[in-house]
């Protein structure tokens, strides 16, 4: 069965004329992505997934953006033209908005590094498409349906402009359970994968994704500058890596000459993940793991009386939803506490966070004040946030935010 067939793609979308609400409107002038339903004052009654939203100021009757329809979403449109700039919206516009990414991303590409996110949903202008690629593997991963009537004529951009030699889609669960399409998560559509372990370089270290089932496109390219960062800071050094996944942190900090790393996970088929990365480079420090639950792990070692020169702690998202706001403050402030006591006398410990809902200044006032309680001197020595292939073009776009605590005493 070919790619077409798989999407289905007979299905021609159809032009939509919307108008919103005031606050709507506001909202999408100032350069939002999202409509949700309840802005939308009018629209075709036959509307369905995919089709082009085009959306007309409420007074004037100007074209103020253009985006697609999603039916199965409480962000009924999304947006992906925002300005009254005329445009026909077909495979030369999508080239030309992939150009633009892969320009923006050029400086990290002047570096040994040949892993990096393409596009990045709304803040490259492709609301529920991520991109990534891994040397020669694209992998292009799929959140909505909205992107199946356009799919075929995206995917040649994304692999002439990128160079890639293979081409992997990647669905989401809901996409997964779909019917609109007969595509399957890790489908390859273009070339050959001879290993769905696919080796690459990040600033010098070398890694591997599994692009067919690893976690979101097969690795997590988001921390690449920290990670560079952190390895820098533990030339014999001991290192404790806390929610390691693949070793991200550990493997650049073994490369860089950490005298001893523990890499600690709950999930013991990462652990062996990241240290098969650690072998893919030379190194001469000792790499342990600890698999358990790392709330539990980080109070074990404190017992133990454990100390590290440097302590990453990088969670997953706890507020997924905003009702998980207020216990995802908690455990930040339980993970800095944890955190502080494994960090040894002048010691550097990082915290992270990847939970949109929760602000940068939330969770920096979050760590200072738990650290203040600790009676320790210390300076927050460096902020940090997204990497240039992960840019923000909206709030709800900046996810990512990590500080670097330098104690003193």
């Amino acid at each position: 069965m070919t790619f077409s067939e798989k999407i289905k793609a007979n299905y021609q979308p159809k032009r939509l004329a919307v108008k919103l609400n005031a606050k709507g409107e506001q909202f999408v002038v100032k350069g939002h992505p999202w409509v949700f339903s309840n802005s939308i004052v009018k629209i075709n009654d036959d509307a369905k997934t995919g089709d082009l939203a085009i959306i007309f100021s409420k007074n004037k009757n100007k074209v103020i953006a253009l985006g697609l329809f999603d039916a199965n979403s409480p962000i009924r449109i999304k947006i992906i033209h925002n300005s009254q700039e005329k445009v026909e919206v077909n495979s030369a516009f999508f080239h030309h908005k992939i150009e633009k990414a892969f320009t923006l991303r050029q400086p990290l590409l002047q570096t040994n590094t040949n892993s990096y996110r393409l596009l990045f949903g709304e803040n490259d202008g492709f609301p529920g498409l991520i991109a990534d690629v891994y040397d020669k593997v694209l992998v292009v991963k799929l959140y909505s349906e909205i992107w199946l009537p356009y799919i075929e004529t995206i995917i040649p951009s994304l692999q002439q402009i990128s160079k890639a030699e293979t081409v992997v889609v990647r669905l989401s669960r809901s996409l997964e359970n779909s019917s609109n399409h007969q595509l399957k998560d890790g489908d390859v559509i273009y070339g050959e994968l001879h290993n769905e372990v696919v080796e690459f370089v990040e600033h010098d270290v070398k890694f591997s994704a599994h692009v067919i089932k690893g976690h979101k496109t097969g690795y997590f390219l988001d921390h690449r500058a920290n990670r560079k960062q952190v390895g820098e800071w533990s030339k014999n050094k001991t290192v404790l890596d806390v929610f390691s996944y693949a070793g991200g942190f550990s493997v650049h900090a073994l490369y860089n000459g950490a005298k001893e790393v523990t890499s600690l996970d709950i999930s013991k088929q990462a652990l062996e993940v990241a240290v098969q990365n650690g072998k893919l480079n030379d190194y001469i420090g000792t790499h342990k793991t600890i698999a358990g639950d790392a709330f539990e792990a980080l109070k074990q070692l404190i017992k133990d009386k454990k100390t590290f020169d440097v302590v990453v702690i990088d969670p997953p998202s706890f507020a997924k939803q905003a009702s998980e706001i207020d216990l995802a403050k908690k455990k930040y402030a339980q993970l800095a506490q944890l955190g502080e006591q494994l960090t040894a006398k002048n010691g550097l410990l990082v915290l992270a966070s990847c939970s949109s809902r929760v602000v940068p200044q939330a969770f920096f006032d979050i760590n200072k004040q738990v650290l203040l309680d600790s009676n320790r001197i210390f300076n927050l020595i460096l902020k940090t946030g997204h990497d240039i292939d992960h840019p923000v073009t909206f709030p709800e776009g900046e996810y990512l935010k990590c500080g670097y605590y330098r104690f003193q005493n």
